[in-house]
């Protein structure tokens, strides 16, 4: 019996499976959708129920599935991956501009936060400068940054500024601290020129550096440099960027700003540079050390040329002005001398600290220099080595003059400044020779001997050092005086021994030396270093009547608005030596010009006094001079401490002191040197003549003279010798180990 062919039929019960089964109809939801069908538009419940009413109505036939339509399937297809692209694109635009924005804001942040604080920023004090001037008042160096005066934008010519403009920042006015535009060209530029060819700081940017930065080339420091021009926009017109560049601004040779620089090279104001030279200035910016028109001229007029050129170009001149200004430089450098005033503002800048401390505002330093000494001292120098250095074998010199009273009137350090900056007559320290001889006679006065006590010439032996005169030869007995004049060794030997070398060293000690001395029987002949300062120094008590001397070079210094900083004090007017001893050496040192080894030193119609110095191996040659008015001392020798072709102190050293000390004297009237008051008796030549042996020639009497004044006979040459088995002569033994005197 079929299913459903009667309404009202009767139906067998079914049981089992076949009554499980009996009402189970498929529907479309029950079946596994097709890849390209749609989802179903109703809910299975709903599609059920339309299902069962179809069912009904077809009776037993299946339903049919339904197929949707193959190109509008495809049509969709293609429109959703077409969108999926353009969205994807978007979407990762989207992320990868954020993650620009963060990285930009994070390098903002590092890089501010290894700047100060922005609201504690300020434009910084200019560096302070060091104004050095003479005894007339006139300039004669400055230290630091060598800054000039400030001078407002308004009062410079026009075309000044608008050159710094043209070659530096043409869109200086339209830029707010950073110029993309120019980044962008100079990045272009470099790349064509494959290296850095051009750059593309505003000045701004430069100004920023030159404030607040270092000048490491580094991208940390651009960065800052770029976060500072900005800051410096926002606080300041663009005429107080431009004004405060123009000042700071460095121009190489240790000029900075344009009125430090045009009175560098130009020797006039700022305000008074022409349409050329305010070029010139424009240009030295990009390489100040190798375009300073002083040491390169032709490459600062090439680089002028082209700031016309773009002075030209951007209608801040005409094409006329540019041409003449190429064709008719006006340049007029100031030329650059050997510049030895700068070794005494050298010592001045090392002594500053300990007169003033630390400087924080611009001072001017008055000293003792006289500037026409100086000149003279210098040209002194320069010319006698320009015209013997290579006989001699001697490359460098040195020279200092000072009143008696150790006021510094000129000092020369070295031959040429620019070529060495080391300083020979402060910091170089040398053995002085027989220079140092008179701390050793002047010793042996005070122990109570006379310029006429007689002491033997004579070969010695010290622990097996045997030291010679310079001439190898030996005259006998001999007066003190004749022995310092002719720069006896081995009488200053003897003496040095006799009186004991801690004595001497002492007395070099008392007078002024202040290097480290070696109490030994060598420190006779000067085996210790000392400085040129010093020794002249340790000489002005005997100009002076023994007193003590401290050589100076500073007498005030002042703020540039009038405050006083410093004054130098009078000095105690100490004795450290006796008047009469005084009055002994000089007439023992008179007679080194008269007679000895300083004939060729003399100044006409002054009195003066000094000693020669040479040391071992002809390396150094000295001559210490001096009058009532004046403490002269030269060195001659090589830096390397190489010999000399035998120069002597007699010789170049004293033909130097010869040509300064009489331009000098010119003009000053005659002082004869102190004397002993009193003269020295005839009970110490008799205590002196009894301290001897007797000479193996006999000498004749001395003869006194007024003014202290001593004129001894000239040795005779004996050619003494001491017996073979003594070693040291008697007399030297006697004093040596328990002789009495």
């Amino acid at each position: 019996m079929a299913w459903g062919k009667k309404k009202g039929g009767r139906k067998e019960p079914l049981f089992g499976l076949p009554a499980a089964l009996a009402d189970l109809r498929l529907t479309a939801a029950d079946r596994i959708p097709n890849a390209v069908e749609d989802k179903p538009k109703k809910s299975t419940k709903s599609t059920k129920s339309s299902a069962k009413r179809k069912s009904d109505d077809a009776g037993d036939e299946p339903p049919r599935e339904r197929k949707a339509p193959a190109g509008r399937s495809g049509a969709k297809r293609r429109a959703k991956s077409g969108g999926f692209g353009l969205g994807r694109l978007v979407y990762w635009g989207a992320v990868l501009s954020l993650w620009g924005v963060i990285a930009v804001i994070g390098v903002v942040i590092y890089v501010g936060a290894h700047l100060p604080p922005i609201q504690s920023l300020e434009i910084p004090k200019r560096p302070p400068t060091i104004q050095i001037v003479g005894i007339d008042g006139s300039v004669l160096a400055q230290r630091g940054e060598m800054a000039g005066a400030n001078i407002a934008l308004k009062d410079l010519p026009p075309y000044l500024p608008k050159a710094f403009i043209a070659i530096e920042d043409r869109r200086f006015y339209s830029h707010f601290g950073i110029d993309p535009v120019g980044i962008l060209r100079a990045l272009v530029t470099n790349v064509m020129h494959r290296g850095v060819s051009q750059g593309g700081s505003t000045l701004s940017q430069q100004l920023a550096k030159n404030l607040f930065l270092t000048q490491e080339r580094t991208m940390q420091r651009k960065l800052q440099e770029a976060e500072l021009a900005i800051w410096l926009e926002r606080k300041h017109s663009k005429d107080e960027i431009l004004e405060l560049y123009l000042n700071r601004v460095y121009f190489g040779s240790g000029a900075y700003g344009v009125e430090a620089a045009a009175q560098k090279y130009f020797g006039k104001s700022a305000k008074n540079v022409t349409i050329a030279e305010a070029a010139m200035l424009a240009g030295l910016v990009k390489s100040p050390s190798r375009l300073a028109p002083n040491r390169n001229p032709e490459g600062a007029e090439a680089r002028a040329q082209i700031v016309l050129a773009a002075m030209a170009d951007a209608k801040f001149i005409t094409d006329a002005q540019a041409q003449a200004s190429i064709g008719h430089p006006s340049y007029n450098v100031k030329p650059v001398g050997a510049g030895t005033i700068n070794y005494v503002a050298d010592w001045i800048g090392e002594v500053l600290d300990d007169l003033v401390g630390q400087i924080d505002e611009s001072i001017k330093v008055e000293t003792t220099i006289d500037p026409k000494l100086q000149g003279v001292a210098e040209a002194a120098i320069i010319d006698e080595l320009a015209a013997k250095s290579v006989k001699f074998n001697v490359s460098q010199g040195a020279l200092v003059a000072m009143t008696p009273d150790g006021a510094v009137r000129a000092m020369v350090g070295g031959r040429n400044y620019s070529e060495s900056q080391y300083n020979r007559a402060v910091t170089a320290r040398r053995q002085p020779g027989s220079s140092f001889k008179p701390f050793v006679y002047l010793t042996a006065l005070e122990q109570g001997l006379t310029p006429d006590t007689m002491r033997q010439d004579a070969p010695i032996e010290v622990k097996g050092w045997k030291p010679e005169n310079y001439t190898h030869e030996y005259f006998g007995a001999v007066t003190l005086t004749q022995a310092l004049a002719m720069s006896l060794n081995t009488v200053a030997i003897r003496l040095g021994l006799e009186v004991g070398p801690k004595n001497v060293v002492r007395t070099a000690h008392r007078l002024g030396i202040s290097s480290k001395l070696e109490p030994n029987a060598s420190i006779a002949l000067g085996t210790s270093e000392v400085s040129v300062v010093e020794l002249v120094g340790a000489y002005a008590p005997f100009a002076n009547g023994g007193f003590a001397v401290a050589p100076h070079v500073v007498t005030r210094i002042r703020t540039l608005s009038g405050k006083l900083l410093y004054m130098r004090q009078t000095d105690e007017h100490t004795q450290i030596i006796d008047p009469r001893m005084v009055g002994m050496m000089n007439t023992m040192m008179r007679e080194t010009l008269i007679s000895g080894t300083a004939k060729k030193a003399e100044i006409p119609g002054w009195p003066a006094a000094g000693k020669t110095g040479t040391s071992q191996d002809y390396r150094d040659a000295w001559f210490i001079g001096y009058t009532a008015n004046l403490v002269t001392g030269v060195w001659l020798g090589n830096d390397d401490n190489s010999p000399t072709k035998k120069a002597t102190g007699g010789g170049l050293p004293v033909e130097v002191w010869s040509r300064f000390m009489k331009t000098a004297h010119e003009g000053v009237p005659v002082a004869n040197l102190p004397s002993s008051p009193g003269g020295w008796g005839l009970s110490n030549l008799a205590q002196a003549a009894s301290q001897v042996s007797p000479p193996t020639a006999p000498a004749p009497a001395p003869a006194a003279v007024n003014n202290g004044g001593y004129r001894p006979p000239p040795p005779t040459r004996a050619n003494v010798r001491p017996e073979p088995a003594a070693g040291l002569d008697g007399w030297l033994m006697d004093r040596l180990f328990g002789g009495n005197r």
